[in-house]
């Protein structure tokens, strides 16, 4: 038998009933009135059991009172994923037609060649005895044209700052550089006629392939897809998108097209690393936009949906739109969670401690103890300033935080402050200076222990890095061990960030953040989620916009859009001495006056790195680990940036390896091919690592001391401000 059913045949015989018995059409001039009798006669007996609708023939009514059934937050992630449907069983089939007394008249069931007529009793199928209710057109044309009214409200909300001059709009300068981009792809394949010829024939035996195959289906016949999505592409994850033959045509084509695309900037030699690297980037954001499963009418999902709901999904989906524009004042700010669902402090953030220090750069929190004994030699953890400290406390089960003082240690935290302009000039050098330094300084003197350990993450990391070096160069050793998270030091593989950083984007960036004193965390939001795009944005552009539907609550997505400014001075020194010029692995970075040498840092160092990275990809941590000059222990996590480092224990989620530094010139798979493998979260392992450092105890401190007295309770004041 195929493995695609044969095309349905029109079947001439009148419609049977859900118990498979033949119902004639009302007689010509039947009363209305008598219909109606006769349907609350029938109904009598009870209705049909109601039945999900799977394909567009079985499109069912709105029924707005009936309420959407909740789902938790990671259930809700992976529904975005799969764009499938939730809650409870579907309403009838609606109605396509009517007869000449008025009456309804279903849609005309089909044979097929593998059994008796669709809709018929004997066929068991999603939409057997489904109830037919009518579609109503009035309301669905209404709908519509609430839909562009608020469409334009949401025109309006993004042009109104524009118009104002509040916003400077740089569509121009991006657009002239994916021109240019694409430019130097094309020369390499028009340039020679016998590439342009064997590009043009590639795609055009392709297309012949997948005409032949819908050729071959429409016939009954055996025919395998010519392209399928990868396992991992969850966006034609709807039935449909296979046994509907349209859809299955778009799913193909848009398939080979993007394959075919992709092929021409992997396959064009002679371009610039930077430059190839943009094109991939480039042409993977234009392949993600522009597939069928982002439009209505190139969604089943979606069509069904709109069909369903009377187009009242568009309606409410152009009104969130217009609400996401005024909230990032003029620029989308997609929302990704409830955000009335979470507040810091209230149910994020609240692993219980007080802030024990406050400067102009951060606020220092020292978390109160949980056991009677904790570790002699304290934490200290230093977060990225691009982002907020709470994705290390989330919930309470996702804290890392939380669980690190229910294992006996006593932690330090930096929550670094939102900027403003005020702090445009705050450099480098100070974050380092009155920042971690500080903060380090801070801890020895409440505890009393000469050398804490210290943590950084991502770019936390990196500026920890340096400052270790500005002080090994200084004949100072002022910590017992160092652990990295996600941490670059050399930037030669930095991932896709590399492609927003280069000397026309850093000026244009340098002239806006002068301008403002700081860039805004939108933007910086804005390029992490274009960094994932099929998982941060087209997700929710098709859950809010088109299917009208409110994100859930997921505390991961709200610390997302919490962002955070970025000081000029600061930000603009960062990019062009770490991303452009690579200056600290080749011993050409000067802070403060002292030139960085990452072969001093002679203390023990754990460096995380996560398989999955997007923005500190493993080949880069890898690569930087081997700067180090003490003794280093290499751990690869599962998962990416943020769900690698949040990995609770208690979930098993995602692997981790363990084995050997890494040598010179290895590459990630090396590595992991001599490394050992272990089940779930890394977490244990760490620990482990620490107390084998130094595994001496004291009696649990309290938050604060004589010189330094507790100033708020934890999460204190500066996590709060908003961008």
């Amino acid at each position: 038998m195929s493995d695609n059913p044969p095309v349905a045949k029109p079947n001439r015989s009148p419609p049977e009933s859900p118990e498979g018995t033949s119902q004639p059409r009302a007689a010509k001039g039947t009363s209305r009135k008598a219909g109606k009798k006769a349907g609350m006669k029938a109904g009598a007996a009870g209705p049909p059991p109601r039945q999900a609708p799977t394909t567009i023939a079985d499109i069912p009514a709105a029924d707005p009172a009936r309420p959407r059934d909740d789902i938790t937050a990671t259930a809700h992630m992976e529904t975005l994923r799969a764009g499938t449907a939730t809650g409870s069983a579907a309403p009838p089939q609606p109605v396509l037609a009517r007869g000449p007394a008025g009456e309804a008249v279903p849609e005309r069931p089909h044979k097929t060649a593998a059994g008796p007529a669709a809709g018929s009793g004997a066929e068991a199928g999603p939409s057997a005895g489904a109830a037919q209710m009518a579609i109503d057109i009035e309301a669905f044309s209404k709908n519509i044209a609430r839909a562009v009214e608020e469409g334009g409200k949401a025109l309006a909300a993004y042009m109104k700052p524009r118009e104002d001059g509040r916003i400077k709009d740089t569509t121009a300068e991006s657009v002239t550089d994916l021109v240019k981009t694409f430019g130097h792809v094309a020369e390499y394949w028009l340039s020679d006629p016998q590439r342009t010829v064997e590009m043009q024939t590639r795609l055009g035996k392709s297309y012949l392939d997948l005409w032949a195959s819908a050729v071959h289906r429409l016939a009954g016949e055996d025919a395998p897809p010519v392209a399928t999505p990868t396992a991992s592409d969850k966006r034609f994850a709807d039935p449909e998108w296979t046994s509907n033959q349209f859809f299955d045509f778009l799913k193909q084509a848009y398939l080979l097209s993007t394959d075919w695309a992709t092929r021409l900037v992997d396959e064009a030699e002679g371009l610039e690393p930077r430059v190839k690297h943009k094109a991939e980037f480039y042409m993977r954001q234009f392949a993600n936009a522009v597939a069928p499963s982002n439009f209505v009418l190139t969604n089943p999902e979606l069509l069904r949906e709109t069909l369903a709901s009377n187009a009242e999904n568009l309606v409410r989906g152009m009104k969130m739109l217009t609400e996401d524009i005024e909230a990032g004042h003029g620029n989308l700010r997609i929302r990704q969670s409830d955000s009335s669902m979470f507040e810091v402090g209230r149910n994020l953030a609240v692993t219980p401690g007080k802030v024990v220090f406050r400067n102009e750069i951060f606020e220092l929190i020292q978390y109160a103890p949980t056991t009677e004994k904790v570790l002699k030699i304290p934490v200290v953890m230093v977060p990225p300033w691009i982002n907020k400290y709470y994705v290390l406390d989330l919930t309470a089960e996702k804290s890392f935080i939380r669980w690190a003082v229910a294992q006996g240690l006593t932690v330090f935290v930096v929550s670094w402050v939102n900027p403003d302009a005020k702090l445009a000039d705050k450099t480098f050098c100070d974050y380092m200076r009155d920042g971690i330094i500080k903060a380090v300084d801070v801890t020895r003197a409440i505890t009393g222990e000469p050398q804490p350990h210290v943590i950084g993450y991502c770019v936390g990391g990196t500026l920890l890095a340096v400052a270790l070096a500005y002080l090994a160069a200084k004949g100072e050793e002022p910590v017992k061990s160092a652990t990295f998270f996600t941490a670059q030091t050399d930037f030669t593989h930095a991932g896709d960030l590399q492609v927003f950083v280069d000397e026309e984007q850093l000026a244009a960036l340098e002239k806006d953040m002068n301008e403002k004193g700081y860039l805004e965390g939108s933007k910086m939001a804005a390029v992490f989620n274009l960094m994932r795009s099929n998982d941060l944005i087209w997700p929710y552009v098709i859950n809010n916009y088109l299917k009208g539907k409110a994100p859930f609550p997921f505390d991961l997505l709200y610390w997302n859009s919490d962002s955070t400014r970025l000081p000029a001075a600061n930000h603009a020194y960062y990019l062009r001495a770490c991303y452009i010029e690579n200056r600290l692995t080749r011993g050409d970075m000067e802070v403060g006056g002292v030139r960085i040498d990452l072969s001093r840092i002679k203390v023990p160092i754990y460096e995380l790195a996560t398989r999955e990275d997007h923005i500190a990809p493993a080949k880069s941590v890898l690569l930087g680990s081997t700067f180090f000059g003490g003794d280093l222990t290499f751990v690869l996590a599962g998962s990416g940036h943020i769900a690698g480092v949040v990995n609770p224990p208690g979930k098993q989620k995602y692997q981790h390896w363990t084995g050997e530094r890494p040598k010179a010139g290895e590459s990630v798979e090396e590595w992991v091919a001599r490394a050992s493998e272990h089940p779930g979260s890394w977490w244990p392992h760490w620990v482990s690592w620490l107390r084998a450092q130094d595994g001496a105890e004291v009696e649990a401190r309290a938050p604060g001391g004589e010189a330094y007295p507790p100033i708020e309770d934890a999460p204190g004041s500066y996590v709060k401000v908003k961008d």
